[in-house]
């Protein structure tokens, strides 16, 4: 996950140092609201990325010298149940309502967006915990 982490990490400074030259010298919202929320993306995925890499460590994947073998004890757990995709779907439905409709609404949807997130990142990553 490290490289990946510093690949998106690059991509959040890129929009970041384009978006505020942009800013400075062009007066266009649309221009400067695309360039944030594109540096908001893959800040978000970057964040990740870095919390996932120092949760796990090192993958065998990352090792270039790492044999085929090294990663055949992994096994993946699917949690049974999960309110989460649900709770999440709703709040961005509501968000993107808001957005027509009202800013009340849009806050509405991230207060029920937030426990959807925060439900898909800490959800037990394996069966025994």
């Amino acid at each position: 996950m490290r490289a990946e982490a510093w690949l998106f990490t690059g991509v959040a400074v890129f929009f970041a140092v384009t978006g505020g030259i942009y800013a400075a010298l062009s007066d266009d919202p649309a221009g400067i609201s695309a360039l944030m929320v594109s540096l908001l993306m893959s800040a978000l995925v970057a964040v990740f990325m870095w919390r996932q890499f120092s949760r796990d460590g090192r993958r065998p994947e990352d090792d270039g010298k790492a044999e085929v073998a090294g990663g055949g004890d992994r096994r993946f757990f699917f949690p049974a149940r999960s309110y989460a995709p649900v709770v999440t779907a709703v709040g961005a439905a509501l968000i993107g309502l808001g957005v027509v409709q009202g800013l009340w609404l849009a806050l509405i949807g991230f207060g029920v967006l937030a426990p959807g997130v925060f439900g898909f990142v800490f959800r037990p990553r394996r069966a025994d915990t």
